[in-house]
This record gives C-alpha cells, structure tokens and sequence, in this order.
C-alpha cells in the first residue's frame, strides 16, 4: 500500500476493481459515495425511527462518525458507519418508549449509548496495545464467517416485513431486486458502479406510475414541497443515569463482534491483511458512538448494507466513504432530503434490502472458502450450523437483567459452541 504520511497516496484508477488506496476521478467519487448515503439510509433512518430519535439528527451523526473512522483508521479502512439496530431493545426498555412519536426519555439513552462507547472504545485501545492475537484465537474464520452470515440472515425479517403489506409490495420488491442485478450485470462503466441507486430510481418510478392503479399508498409529493430547504438538527443533551447505562453499555460487545466481521469481510474482498487496523477501527467506532450519543444520535456500527454495495460494485476507496460522509452531513441540515427520502416506497426500500442483507451473508461463503474452512469437521459444522439458526430466528436470550438480541446470541453461542468443542485433539 502506498502511504504518503499518515495516509495513503491514493493513485487514480478509472476501471476495474478500485482498491482502499485506489481513487476514482472526483465526480465518480462522489457520485459513488452518494449511492453508499441511499444504501445506509433506509437503516440509519429506521433505527432511530424505532427509538423515537430524530432520523435527520442520525443521519448528521452518521456523516461524522464516518469522517472520524476514516481519520482514525489513517484512510485505509473503507466503512460508512450509521445507526446500530443493537441498541434499540435496550433503548426502549431504558426509557420506557411508547412505540410512537419523540422518546420522552431521550436523555436517558444517550447517557447510556455514551457507557457504551466508552466500553468499546476501551476494547479498541486494549487490542491496538496487545494486538489482535487473542481476538484470532477467539474467533478463527469458521466462527467470523458465522457471524457474518449470523449478521446477514438476522436482517431477514427486516427486509420481509418492508415487502409483505401485499402481494403488489411484494412483485415491486422482486421487480427491485431484478432491476438492481440487470444492472450490476449488463451495465457498463459508471452505470455498473451504481446499481443500488439506478435499480432503486427505476423501481421508485414504477412504483409511483402504477401504485394508485393496484390500491396501494400513492408517493405523497406534498410533503417535500412543505419542508424547509435548511434547518439546524435538533441537539439533545444526554442524561447519566446508573440503570440505563448498566442496561445499554453490554451492546458495546456486539457491535465489537459485527465490526470484526465487516472488517474480516472487508479484507476478504479486498485481499488485504486488515488485522493491524482492527483496534482503530474499534477506537473510532466506539468514540463516534460517544459523540452521536452526546448530542441525539444513535449509537453507530459499520455499516453491512454498504459492505453490499461494495461487493457489488468492487470500488473499495476510502475517499467514497469521506464524500459520502460529508454528504451525509450536508443532508442532516436538509429537512426537505429528509423528507425526499421519506417518499422512497417501503416495498422499494425492502427490495434494496433483500439485495444488501444477501450480500453480507454471502460474504460468509467467501470467508470459509478462502480460509479453507473444512465442513467434514463436526466442530466446524455444528458451530456454523447453531449461529446460523440462531440469528435467522433472531433469539433473544434474557441475561443478567440484559437482553441479548439474535446477533448477540448467534454471536456468542458460536463463540462457546466452537470453543467447547475444540477441546478434542485432531
């Protein structure tokens, strides 16, 4: 890799797979990190929706968690951080959220995302002083790929229940699927590089031509031309309380085994030793999670939808991810993006999401394969076998008064399992 300083010396590439240190011209970049904004915003807008949080204060929070990641992890590790799906069972269960409208209790859980960050932010800095060895030792390919597949296959419901209003949500939900592979496919040079946003503009047309005539809700233009075209997020300060913060602080260990996924999936890709990077990636992570969690945001996690979009597009450049932060930032003071954004159809928004979640669990496939992973082994097999069940079903399991969701539990449980078992000499 090519490192000029601090950061590497990006070389300009224009076709062709376009590694970390690689760039596109300036343009492309930022029409490349525009498409990675459409394809974590869907999630980062849902999460806080879930919690009663602002979605546009989110989506300003995830704009500079993502330019924090990539100055900490010295621009050689391509993530787009947004909001952590991990937080919202303790959320509402901290503050006592009704289901709908602002979180009265808001205060509360940024108190408690802040004990979060600073857990995994200590862990960040407990492997980058003692290396990633033990972290290796712990989760060998066989369990990393598990719980990337864990990851993927816990998205499951997610996607199935933006599809299942009727059988037309559905067929426009496959119709979106089909256009973003035709595209990834058939298309040819830039068109290529952004299926997720081409296939999803082709399907959203579909949909507003055709909605009305199957009985489905028409777009409802009306509300971007009542939007402000500029506003200031609205800030929240936190509140420390003791009860909340034991509550939410544990999350910090799953989103330490899904950003050691995608970083695992990221090197993978890329077919680069991404280990050294593994501790800053946690730093950052964690000290972004303290900053949203200071002023309203959610926490944030490394994003697999876009881990989807880079596996799709095979364009790995850090600096995507830094025009996609700035943009995203730019957004966060736009009430009408966010209200352009809310006209997206649910049923597009889940057939972009079947695309991306089907990735990153594909992406489990690829792990195994090139760690030669041997399934004629019972440990290996049984350990894949039980996280896979676990995060598709989305267990939760109840544990010292914390409820772990799928993810941690498939997590976890391929953790133990794989470990329990090793035990046997070969």
């Amino acid at each position: 890799m090519a490192m000029a300083g601090y950061f590497p010396n990006w070389t300009l590439k224009t076709s062709g797979t376009v590694m970390p240190d690689e760039r596109l011209p300036v343009a492309q970049t930022f029409i490349a990190g525009l498409q990675h904004v459409v394809a974590m915003f869907g999630a980062t807008a849902l999460a806080p929706i879930l919690m009663g949080f602002d979605p546009n204060v989110a989506i300003f929070f995830s704009g500079v968690a993502t330019l924090l990641f990539f100055i900490v992890t010295r621009g050689q590790l391509p993530s787009y951080l947004g909001s952590s799906f991990a937080f919202i069972g303790v959320v509402i269960a901290a503050t006592g959220y009704a289901g709908s409208g602002p979180n009265a209790n808001i205060g509360v859980a940024l108190g408690g995302i802040i004990a979060c960050g600073a857990l995994y932010a200590a862990i960040g800095l407990l492997v980058q002083g003692v290396g990633t060895a033990w972290i290796e030792k712990l989760l060998p390919p066989v369990v990393t790929g598990a719980v990337v597949a864990a990851i993927g296959l816990n998205l499951t419901a997610v996607a199935m229940n933006m599809i299942s209003a009727s059988a037309y949500t559905k067929w426009i939900a496959l119709f979106t699927v089909i256009a973003v592979a035709v595209v990834a496919v058939y298309g040819r040079g830039l068109a290529q590089r952004l299926p997720v946003l081409i296939g999803g503009l082709v399907a959203y047309v579909v949909y507003a031509a055709t909605a009305p005539s199957f009985g489905a809700p028409p777009v409802d233009f009306g509300r971007i031309g009542a939007a402000a075209w500029f506003g200031l997020p609205h800030f929240v300060a936190p509140v420390f309380e003791a009860r909340a913060m034991a509550l939410i602080a544990p999350v910090a260990i799953i989103l330490v085994a899904e950003n050691l996924g995608h970083i695992k999936g990221i090197a993978v890709m890329t077919g680069r030793n991404l280990d050294p990077l593994i501790g800053r990636g946690f730093l950052a992570d964690g000290v972004a999670t303290m900053i949203a969690g200071s002023g309203g945001g959610t926490g944030v996690t490394t994003y697999a939808e876009n881990m989807g979009v880079m596996a799709v597009t095979r364009v790995y450049s850090t600096l995507v991810f830094v025009a996609a932060g700035i943009i995203a930032l730019v957004l966060g003071f736009s009430p009408k993006f966010g209200a352009v954004i809310g006209t997206i159809p649910v049923a597009v928004l889940g057939g972009l999401a079947i695309v991306v979640f089907g990735l990153i669990a594909a992406t489990a496939g690829r792990i195994w394969v090139e760690s030669k992973v041997d399934f004629s082994e019972p440990k290996n097999l049984l350990t894949v076998a039980t996280a896979l069940i676990l995060g598709a079903g989305d267990l939760k399991l109840p544990i010292f008064g914390f409820e772990l969701g799928g993810i941690g539990t498939a997590t976890f449980g391929a953790i133990a399992l794989y470990h329990l078992l090793n035990r046997k000499p070969a």
